[in-house]
């Protein structure tokens, strides 16, 4: 969300200091492991579709300009009994918003991809408009090109604190201080201690994402094999990718996937340990179940951190106290990066307008008061 606030920022011609603790990108935070799902009949909320149709048309608009490919259309199958409260939201937001979405018996996706074995009374629902994008590829060209626009992006730069004096925002880090006109805070798991009074409203976990190698990976190559959810009755939610071409993409090679759930707490930055005892029965037992020709053979397990806000949705707002000076992103909650370049675009317009048109109000801070 910060790579993409000083983008936009730098594009309105702004004098940009852009500040970040580690490299650029980062495996420490929410935004490493290579893909990243993109949908837009979304279950979380549909009030969050109008900002994905921005997203998307932001997400085209950055791959012309920069002339390279982020966004891949694989479509999305999402498995559920009909009551599943995922699948009731993807349905839902589906009909507010006109996106189209298939229903597919059983004959037609195993006729597709014989991989899945789904149990019977699932719905099986296809989203077409629908895929995967590359994180780390993302924020390196968002500063790379903010760079090039005149931003001053610094990586390795902690933030020490921060605080107005004067009629200026002063940022202290280990090599001095800076001083500006507007603040963006876009501080990931660290969130709660450059803005304290959010503390009670985050907590982060640590997540784990796991690469599995099948023995034959071609039915579940990109191409041959969709983005995917299954929503487990007892086990709740899980989802994953498409085995993707080595000499295409960086990064483990093998069919990733994830159980969307709470992870353990735990403190910002933290992702080294190993995957719990219980994580990894969990994704063995579902492989089992729903995908038997992938096996089980783990090739790689990472480590990612969530921000859960307390009602598990976005925190975007101007920070009370501050008048227009301070805009604030955090508390994404596992589901934000699709939303990247809207992110950046609302902080953007914050920052210099002290307000957006687009439209996020219901992810203001007034829903704490």
């Amino acid at each position: 969300m910060g790579a993409a606030a000083c983008w936009y920022l730098s594009q309105r011609g702004q004098r940009v200091l852009g500040l970040e603790q580690f490299g650029i990108p980062h495996d420490k935070g929410s935004h490493a492991g290579q893909t990243r799902i993109i949908r837009n009949a979304y279950f979380e909320h549909p009030d969050y579709v109008p900002l994905l149709k921005r997203a998307y048309k932001n997400w085209f608009a950055f791959e012309e300009k920069t002339n390279a490919h982020y966004y891949h259309d694989t479509g999305i199958l999402y498995f559920g009994l009909p009551d599943n409260e995922n699948i009731r939201g993807i349905r839902h937001s589906a009909r507010l918003h006109d996106i189209i979405i298939e229903d597919w018996d059983r004959a037609r996706y195993r006729s597709r991809y014989p991989g899945f074995q789904v149990p019977e009374g699932f719905d099986a629902i296809f989203e077409p408009d629908a895929g995967f994008v590359t994180p780390e590829d993302v924020v390196r060209t968002y500063v790379e090109d903010a760079v090039r626009h005149g931003a001053d992006i610094k990586s390795h730069t902690p933030v020490l604190t921060w605080k107005r004096e004067g009629g200026k925002i002063r940022v202290r880090t280990p090599e001095g201080d800076y001083t500006s006109e507007k603040l963006v805070i876009t501080a990931g798991p660290w969130a709660s201690e450059m803005i304290p009074t959010l503390k009670p409203e985050l907590t982060v976990t640590r997540q784990f994402l796991v690469w599995v190698d099948p023995p034959d990976p071609e039915p579940f190559s990109l191409g041959n094999f969709p983005c995917w959810f299954v929503e487990d009755p007892a086990m709740g939610t899980f989802y994953g990718f498409p085995v993707l071409p080595a000499n295409e993409f960086k990064g483990p090679i093998g069919l990733k996937l994830a159980h969307h759930h709470p992870g353990e707490p735990c403190r910002p930055g933290d992702v080294a340990g190993r995957i719990p005892a219980d994580d990894e029965h969990n994704i063995r037992r579902f492989l089992k179940t729903y995908l038997p020709l992938v096996g089980d053979k783990f090739l790689e397990v990472k480590s990612c951190l969530y921000t859960y806000s307390s009602d598990t949705h976005f925190i975007i707002d101007l920070l009370p106290g501050f008048g227009d000076d301070v805009a604030i992103a955090c508390g994404f909650s596992g589901h934000g990066f699709k939303f990247v370049p809207v992110v950046g675009e609302i902080l953007a317009d914050l920052a210099v307008d002290g307000e957006t048109d687009l439209p996020a109000e219901f992810l203001g801070l007034e829903r704490f008061s």
